[in-house]
């Protein structure tokens, strides 16, 4: 076999090889084989020749690292991957608020797959068929809203978990979630990588924020200050100093049942919206352990009103030097009057 030939089979076996992981780091055997005279050349592959992915949110989280994420409402596979690229740990694909589906969720988790961020998907509501379409997808975390009580959290996890420890339904040997069957660790390792987050965004859920932080399987808690500010009559106020204290009783509640071990953080962990009178860095100083700093829709919506803004504001400069007298008016407008 010609040298040319044995570089270019031994680099399409490590690109086959290490390929599902992205889907999951912890990648077992795949059913693939090839010809025994490749192997003693296998010492000439090293690590340098492929990335592999960096540890799940829930390591990191675990190592005491705060993480940076943007929520995701267009469910645009480009948006996603533009994300990815720029740095944020984690993009929440959001079915709740957004128009998307499972289908978007596909895309936009293969866009994020090429970069080193990891997707979340928060369902449109805590139901056994959504939480199953969402895992089978394969993100690295799960979002349930609306979580008022324990018991609706314990419910939560069961429809993660396949049995006879939840109710999940299984197809794990053709979905995404484990590489299409390629990937036979699967079902060893998928309730260890999965971050279950539970939103609590109403009074009666912040008087038991305890309770549903401690619940089995509840990996975070999703604060949701719009809701929460509703709940409590503040729709258009969600700054309300009521407000505020009521967000602080649930961020202590979830904090409280954290600690040390070692270099590594054993508790549940606490995620929030940033927010105008609440920014990203006021949330990662009182303990927050995940941070969402943007949404997309209003990344755009700024970009897009201050562009305009500053295109209309130079008209009137013009206009306004235009009628002193010592220039011309200009031959063109740019728009009709």
């Amino acid at each position: 076999m010609a040298a040319a030939t044995i570089a270019t089979t031994l680099n399409l076996k490590s690109l086959i090889k290490h390929l599902p992981q992205s889907l999951n780091p912890h990648f077992s055997k795949p059913h693939l084989s090839f010809p025994h005279t490749l192997k003693p050349l296998r010492s000439t592959i090293t690590s340098s020749s492929f990335s592999f992915p960096p540890p799940t949110l829930k390591t990191r989280l675990r190592k005491g690292e705060t993480l940076y994420g943007i929520f995701l409402l267009t469910s645009s596979p480009t948006l996603a991957e533009i994300s990815g690229l720029s740095g944020y740990d984690f993009v929440v694909i959001d079915l709740e608020h957004g128009p998307g589906g499972i289908l978007d969720c596909v895309d936009c988790l293969r866009a994020l797959s090429g970069t080193r961020t990891s997707g979340i998907i928060r369902i449109p509501e805590t139901s056994e068929s959504w939480a199953k379409k969402a895992l089978d997808l394969g993100p690295q975390g799960i979002m349930f809203p609306m979580i008022d009580s324990p018991k609706l959290a314990k419910r939560a996890v069961s429809y993660c978990r396949f049995p006879p420890n939840g109710v999940r339904g299984s197809a794990h040997t053709v979905v995404r979630a484990s590489g299409y069957g390629i990937d036979e660790g699967y079902l060893d390792t998928y309730m260890e990588e999965l971050l279950i987050m539970c939103q609590v965004e109403c009074q009666d859920a912040v008087k038991r924020v305890e309770e549903i932080a401690e619940v089995e399987g509840v990996d975070c808690i999703q604060m949701g200050p719009l809701d929460l500010s509703a709940s409590m009559g503040y729709l258009w106020d969600p700054g309300n100093k009521k407000v505020k204290e009521m967000m602080r009783v649930a961020e202590k509640g979830v904090l409280k049942t954290g600690k040390k071990k070692g270099k590594e953080y054993d508790g549940t962990f606490l995620s929030g919206f940033a927010m105008p009178h609440d920014g990203p860095e006021e949330l990662r100083k009182r303990g927050y352990h995940m941070v969402s700093g943007a949404v997309d829709i209003g990344l755009f919506r700024n970009a897009a009103v201050e562009d305009v803004r500053k295109f209309k504001a130079g008209l009137v400069e013009v206009e306004d030097k235009g009628k002193d007298g010592d220039q011309e008016e200009p031959e063109e407008k740019y728009w009709s009057e």
